[in-house]
């Protein structure tokens, strides 16, 4: 697993967004040969997008033959919705680069037929041949998309009840009132994530310690699901030093001296 302790959020978001632009660049993909991306949405991933729609002007950076898959959509929740993830990755991100219509896939809560489309959705996963890089952020629980503590690490895109802890850090989107936020979602798995060649996840701010020491420092648990990045073999945490806050200083300090010697 790789570190990268970061100063601020800002920090985090131009490292992640150079890392996303470099992976594309690198790939040079086509119309035959696209680039897979899996996306994340939240408060978190908000200063990535940012910048990537910065160096995608700047023509640092197409997105023309990237596709991408977003981890998690609310249940009941129309595209149209303002606080659904259609419109918050449209309103943020795909409305301002280049991307074909086609080639974004975000999971239908409005479906009838839940079980179907998250197979469907696998299905589509897999007829482009899997994800290069699956972005992530984390929650305070340690959950990784909407698979929240005890979610089998072996999961796959399905139906998840959302704990009162998730609901109650959402709340904020809904203007406060509990009573408005989804309580279920359609989520990838934890098994789908940790099926792409490369992950990366976010985390930033001190809420996010607790989740980041578990991840980084803790035994591999279905009570903490992002520890279980410690078993891909190209697991990437990128993080401000205010998430640090609670790893023992010998970790970040290995972390940061690995860093400095990479190149």
């Amino acid at each position: 697993m790789r570190v990268i302790i970061k100063d601020e959020a800002q920090d985090v978001a131009e490292w992640a967004a150079g890392y996303v632009a470099y992976k594309i660049n690198r790939f040079r993909p086509t119309a035959f040969k696209p680039f897979v991306l899996g996306l994340p949405t939240g408060s978190t991933p908000l200063g990535m997008y940012a910048e990537l729609i910065k160096l995608y002007r700047a023509g640092k950076v197409s997105f023309e033959n990237v596709i991408t898959f977003n981890m998690d959509e609310y249940i009941g929740l129309a595209p149209a919705h303002p606080q659904s993830y259609h419109y918050f990755m449209h309103e943020n991100f795909f409305n301002h680069i280049n991307i074909k219509p086609d080639n974004i896939h975000i999971l239908d809560g409005m479906t009838k037929d839940y079980a179907k489309e998250c197979a469907n959705y696998e299905k589509a996963i897999a007829k482009v041949g899997g994800i290069h890089l699956f972005i992530g952020g984390v929650g305070e629980d340690g959950h990784i998309a909407f698979n929240e503590p005890f979610s089998s690490l072996s999961s796959r895109t399905r139906v998840k009840t959302l704990t009162e802890s998730t609901i109650k850090a959402n709340a904020r989107f809904f203007d406060n009132d509990l009573s408005q936020v989804p309580t279920r979602a359609l989520t990838v798995g934890v098994g789908t994530i940790m099926d792409a060649e490369e992950v990366m996840i976010l985390v930033t701010g001190y809420k996010k310690a607790d989740a980041l020491k578990h991840g980084v420092e803790g035994a591999i648990s279905h009570v903490w699901t992002i520890s279980e990045l410690q078993r891909h073999p190209h697991g990437i945490i990128v993080c401000d030093k205010a998430a640090t806050e609670k790893l023992e200083n010998s970790t970040i300090e290995y972390f940061l001296d690995i860093e400095k010697s990479r190149f």
